[in-house]
């Protein structure tokens, strides 16, 4: 697990409340009490650390590797997740994800950016950037909600549109365009949630 500048004085902090618990359960040293002191000032340390970052911090946070991702929290979230793929028009972009998922006997259409845990995953997710198929394949999946009569709910995570020339002579800056122009027409809520980077053409 990666571990950012600022949270190492906190875990090494719950390292060393861990050897004390070793110690404890291995020795004849009752040492319980110090244990609870020394947890409490990991709770307050991590309390003041999260409490006071800078902003650079925060972007750190948002973009940390081992945060969940749109899948991990839909997987959690529903009791079942059909994932639909494709624009219909040019191909799948698979920085988008999305999918009916069922919670008891109510359904919802998911809809989220997809970064990845590592480099290669990253670099098929292309960093969680969609292109213009990406959004494309979101606005087909709201429409589909929408004639159903099913809720969206959206997951966001991304540093923003991708930028590349590629996507731009596809069609970025219509598409992005077009989503945000039919979307409030739409006749069925829509949820948004920023699970990390919330960047620009989300």
């Amino acid at each position: 697990m990666k571990i950012l500048e600022f949270e190492k004085p906190i875990y090494e902090l719950y390292d060393k409340i861990d050897d004390l618990k070793k110690l404890t359960m291995d020795g004849n040293i009752d040492i319980t009490d110090e244990i609870k002191k020394i947890e409490k000032r990991a709770e307050f340390m991590e309390n003041e650390i999260y409490q006071n970052l800078t902003a650079n911090q925060i972007v750190q946070l948002a973009r940390h590797p081992s945060r969940p991702d749109s899948l991990n929290l839909i997987k959690l979230i529903t009791d079942e997740f059909f994932e639909l793929s494709g624009d219909r028009f040019f191909c799948d972009d698979p920085s988008i994800i999305g999918g009916i998922g069922t919670i008891k006997n109510f359904n919802a259409v998911f809809i989220g950016h997809q970064k990845g845990h590592d480099t290669k995953e990253n670099l098929h997710r292309n960093f969680g950037m969609p292109n213009p198929e990406g959004y494309r394949k979101a606005l087909r999946l709201m429409r589909m909600a929408e004639k159903f009569n099913l809720p969206i709910i959206t997951l966001i995570d991304t540093p923003g549109a991708y930028p590349g020339i590629g996507a731009e002579e596809r069609g970025q800056a219509e598409a992005i365009a077009k989503n945000l122009r039919d979307m409030t027409g739409l006749k069925t809520p829509i949820i948004a949630i920023v699970i990390g980077e919330g960047g620009s053409g989300k």
